[in-house]
């Protein structure tokens, strides 16, 4: 018989409920009988959490898509993010790490700040690189996607005529990111330094965006900027951008979807 481990108190409440996001922003909906399995709660455990966090509006019902046999009676119902949900993601102390970051834009100066995010993202890149470059170049891109969802971005690879996209699906500072676009610059350059070719950061979270999208154009060479029409969000392999009077590549659709299924993801 499981036993609900987290009948104690608030504490571990919040731990099973942040565990709950994190399933459902990896598989995009999951039935509560999914959901008891995969937490190791009591059926009458993970309700008491689902009930509370319906309440709360992290998450909402939605028709059942669960491939398990059904017996009579009612469907089950599954759930899934609600936007606030998706907010509500792992993203621990964002009201102290914005405060801070305002701080130091407000005392030092804003390159501070710029700084501060590029040390972010080399600390992202040093611990996906190693996966990377363990890979052949082609499977480079989904080496990349499977690194950063052991980092927390939930990230997926979709392939289109035009190139590939990984699709972020989870933003661990989005709160943050909102105030201080710097991280997600910081972090397309990153991007581009770990798979030696330039990048097209198409949508982020941050903005507004269900998923975060970076394109890598096909056919790209390392540090190079095709031609094309003005475009922002660009990053050579080295990090730099290209200078006014450079030449941009046109942005390609973003394609990857807001609510990725554990079914459809490509990794």
């Amino acid at each position: 018989m499981k036993k609900d481990h987290d009948a104690s108190g608030g504490t571990a409440d919040g731990r099973t409920r942040d565990r709950v996001v994190r399933l459902l922003l990896e598989g995009g909906s999951a039935t509560a009988a999914e959901l008891s399995r995969q937490l190791g709660v009591s059926p009458a455990g993970i309700r008491r959490h689902l009930d509370a966090m319906v309440g709360d509006g992290i998450i909402t019902p939605t028709e059942s898509r669960s491939r398990e046999p059904r017996g009579r009676g009612r469907p089950a119902r599954s759930y899934a993010l609600t936007e606030a949900g998706h907010r509500a993601g792992p993203t621990a102390y964002s009201d102290l790490a914005a405060g801070a970051l305002r701080f130091l834009a407000e005392v030092v100066g804003p390159s501070a700040v710029s700084q501060f995010a590029e040390g972010r993202a080399s600390d992202l890149e040093r611990r996906v690189r190693s996966a990377v470059v363990a890979a052949e170049p082609a499977d480079r891109p989904a080496a990349l996607a499977e690194a950063m969802t052991a980092a927390g971005y939930t990230a997926s690879v979709s392939e289109l005529p035009t190139g590939l996209q990984i699709c972020q699906h989870h933003c661990p500072v989005q709160f943050v990111a909102e105030r201080f676009p710097a991280l997600c610059d910081a972090e397309t350059a990153a991007l581009a330094r770990v798979l030696d070719t330039h990048v097209q950061r198409l949508a982020t979270i941050a903005h507004g965006d269900g998923v975060c999208t970076t394109h890598i154009p096909v056919g790209a060479a390392p540090g190079s900027v095709p031609d094309g029409p003005s475009y922002q969000g660009v990053s050579r392999a080295d990090g730099s951008r290209p200078t006014a009077s450079e030449p941009r590549p046109a942005p390609a659709p973003p394609t990857c979807s807001p609510s990725p299924s554990s079914e459809g993801s490509a990794l």
